[in-house]
């Protein structure tokens, strides 16, 4: 069997199982974390209408300047803060965090800790 498959199943499988507990409302939206090698990419969404509230990524004009590499936990600090003045600007307060695939851990940790700083709540 090709590696690359098994892993890209594993993937889905853990992606499915995290999902499959979490339910974004329009008081509480599930925070999407996304994750390549150079970038960290949040949305913000809405499951019960489909919509995406706010966005936010390593490769925004506003945080590209200020960050050297899109894939490390500054670049992912910089992410969850800016995540987190969005939400507060359309209204949300506290959220259901989905890690996708993802660890709790390195990137995906430092973005969660950098938005509950900034004052969103999980």
């Amino acid at each position: 069997m090709n590696h690359e498959r098994a892993i890209q199943r594993q993937r889905q499988r853990r992606r499915f199982r995290v999902r499959k507990r979490l339910r974004g409302t329009a008081d509480r939206p599930r925070l999407s974390i996304s994750r390549s090698h150079r970038h960290i990419f949040v949305q913000l969404i809405d499951d019960t209408s489909g919509k995406t509230i706010a966005s936010a990524g390593s490769m925004d004009k506003e945080l590209v300047k200020g960050i050297s590499y899109g894939g490390n936990k500054a670049a992912a600090t910089a992410v969850g803060t800016a995540i987190a003045e969005r939400a507060k600007a359309a209204g949300i307060e506290a959220c259901a965090l989905d890690r996708g695939h993802c660890r709790f851990h390195g990137r995906v940790a430092a973005l969660a800790d950098a938005a509950r700083e900034a004052g969103l709540q999980f």
